[in-house]
């Protein structure tokens, strides 16, 4: 795994929140190494995200806005709806 990946998943699964961590940390464990630059451009960006409005996204209890509502970001969301039915 390259040094922008590394520390990008280091950063995912410290953000702040337990429940963040293990969201954005989980998906990095199983998307990280398959993302291009672009998406890993886009995952970096979620990290400005405060970690309250970044769960309430992900999760549902909001909208997100169309510029968060990427394909990626769905494929976190499906990733996070998977994982809480486990």
């Amino acid at each position: 795994m390259d040094q922008r990946r590394k520390r990008l998943k280091f950063r995912l699964w410290h953000r702040g929140i337990r429940e963040m961590d293990l969201v954005l940390g989980g998906f990095a464990d199983a998307e990280l190494a398959a993302l291009n630059d672009s998406d890993l451009g886009e995952v970096e960006a979620w990290l400005d995200v405060p970690d309250q409005q970044m769960f309430a996204w992900v999760n549902g209890a909001e909208t997100a806005p169309a510029e968060v509502d990427t394909a990626l970001f769905r494929k976190l969301r499906t990733y996070h709806a998977d994982g809480a039915k486990d």
